[in-house]
């Protein structure tokens, strides 16, 4: 689909990941980012973690200059509700509802089913990058207006472009995630020895729990992996979703394919009983963070996902030269493992201004409340008074 945009530059969608040719992808995105890359969004379209079927459309805009050269890329799907998204705008839909109005579909630029924030106005370098920017703006508010839809969001985006967004009439909301960075402490002995005695001594006793437990911890890339192993470990993935009545999206089949072509871009964390997997914390990585995104685990192994979805992770991006973790959405209990409470914030796009009006009352309302929440919340930090990161 042609859009009337400045004349050097014009925009079109296209209905899958696999649709872009590698080498744009490559020319465009974050060199070793684990899921904006020519394979991670072309796979799970294919195994239908981000399909139709499943309430995601791909229309990822492309920008294209005067010479028909790919210049610039939005990851974009049309989508039928709000799992997966990670804007946490149910509530938002409800009020649709309500005054007999229709809220989806909507336009979401994200990573499906991945809240890593990071690039999503993907542009070449150059004097052109900013109206390469502004022309995926202004074509993303295109496709909206043509297919008469409610809003766009774009999910967690980086620093710059959430104030790039703002300075264009989208809407800011905030959330916290909690997050490692490296303090230069050189190993995990080291990490903890910046805590607090009390709060050493809890960890060192949760990682002694699982020595002694008898099971076996091994770090696994995907290349390292054999197809034939994932049945068992997306078993475990899968059994966690159903427990708490969640539906596992990615299947043995999109896992295997995502480690054959991401290769050391995956990292699992597998505890072994006796040889067989019991549990799985499987992460993705770039060349400065650590991602985790999956845990899954058959039986009930005190401290285990502690020690899995945490403490291995710390001690890999130890070793590794990683500066920061990002082990997921949610959860206090990361606190006390030195995880910093982190501002993060997605923009939106809401096209009726009476409810634009409305929302940006209650949006500001929650960023003063999460600022709060967010002071509060490191007050419980575990380091020594004089190891205690800088005020946020």
């Amino acid at each position: 689909m042609e859009t009337a945009l400045p004349p050097s530059i014009s925009c079109r969608s296209v209905r899958s990941a696999s649709a872009i040719a590698r080498q744009d992808w490559n020319r465009l995105c974050p060199v070793g980012h684990p899921f904006l890359n020519a394979d991670f969004l072309s796979i799970i379209e294919r195994h239908g973690a981000a399909a139709r079927e499943w309430g995601w459309a791909a229309r990822h805009l492309l920008a294209s200059d005067e010479r028909g050269r790919i210049v610039g890329l939005l990851p974009l799907y049309l989508k039928t509700h709000s799992h997966g998204d990670f804007i946490y705008d149910w509530s938002w839909a409800a009020a649709y509802r309500q005054l007999g109005r229709k809220y989806y579909p909507k336009l979401m630029s994200c990573l499906p089913h991945t809240p890593a924030a990071g690039p999503r106005l993907l542009a070449a370098a150059g004097p052109q990058a900013a109206g390469i920017r502004q022309a995926l703006i202004d074509g993303a508010r295109l496709l909206l207006g043509e297919a008469g839809l409610s809003s766009w969001h774009v999910a967690l985006p980086a620093d710059d472009e959430a104030t790039l967004l703002q300075s264009q009439g989208l809407l800011i909301s905030h959330d916290v995630q909690f997050h490692w960075t490296d303090p230069g402490c050189g190993d995990f002995d080291g990490y903890l020895a910046s805590f607090s005695a009390a709060k050493r001594r809890k960890v060192r006793a949760e990682r002694r729990r699982v020595q002694d437990s008898g099971l076996s911890i091994e770090t696994r890339h995907g290349d390292e992996i054999e197809p034939a192993e994932w049945p068992l470990l997306h078993a475990l993935y899968a059994d966690t979703f159903d427990r708490f009545n969640n539906h596992a999206v990615f299947s043995a089949a999109c896992f295997a394919d995502l480690a054959q072509a991401l290769g050391r871009r995956m990292v699992a964390f597998i505890a072994r009983d006796r040889g067989l997997p019991v549990a799985v914390a499987l992460c993705f990585r770039s060349d400065e963070a650590l991602y985790g995104r999956y845990w899954g685990c058959s039986g009930n192994y005190h401290s285990l996902h502690f020690e899995l979805c945490f403490y291995q992770g710390i001690a890999y991006c130890l070793q590794q030269g990683l500066r920061r973790f990002e082990p997921g959405a949610g959860g206090e209990h990361k606190l006390s493992r030195g995880f910093t409470p982190t501002v993060v914030r997605s923009a939106h796009w809401i096209d009726d201004p009476g409810m634009r009006e409305l929302l940006a009352r209650h949006l500001s309302l929650q960023g003063q409340a999460l600022a709060g929440y967010r002071e509060q919340a490191a007050a419980h930090l575990p380091f020594r008074r004089d190891r205690m990161p800088p005020p946020l």
